[in-house]
């Protein structure tokens, strides 16, 4: 079982920046993926970035590359999600999620999509103005 709690979002104004943060309590084993996704009201959920526990290699949503950046740290316990250059279009829910059991951290991004993630947080509301 993984918990997972969301902080950081807020409202800025667009080319500001936000750092999300999520704390991951892992009861038993660690997360081979931890991700980032993010939900707009009727458009559904979109992975932003993920992380491989075991190699740290990242992966993007090619709407973000350039400009958002996920990291973990393992002695804190901490994901985080820095984002900047923020666009109106990247108002959404984010979530901080893990999949226990998983050899392709990539894949969230492909056909399969988020359907494989075992475990979310709450989300912190990200909004950005024009």
């Amino acid at each position: 079982k993984v918990d997972l709690m969301e902080s950081g979002g807020g409202s800025v104004q667009a080319g500001g920046s936000l750092t999300l943060s999520c704390v991951v309590t892992e009861y038993s084993k660690t997360a081979d993926c931890l991700a980032w996704f993010r939900r707009v009201p009727g458009k559904g959920d979109e992975a932003v970035a993920s992380i491989d526990s075991r190699t740290f290699t990242t992966n993007y949503a090619d709407s973000v590359k350039g400009r958002f950046a996920i990291s973990k740290d393992s002695a804190k316990k901490s994901l985080y999600l820095q984002m900047n250059g923020l666009k109106p279009e990247d108002s959404a829910m984010y979530y901080c999620a893990a999949e226990v059991w998983n050899d392709d951290c990539a894949r969230y991004f492909g056909p399969a999509g988020l359907g494989s993630l075992d475990y979310w947080g709450e989300g912190t509301q990200v909004t950005v103005s024009p």
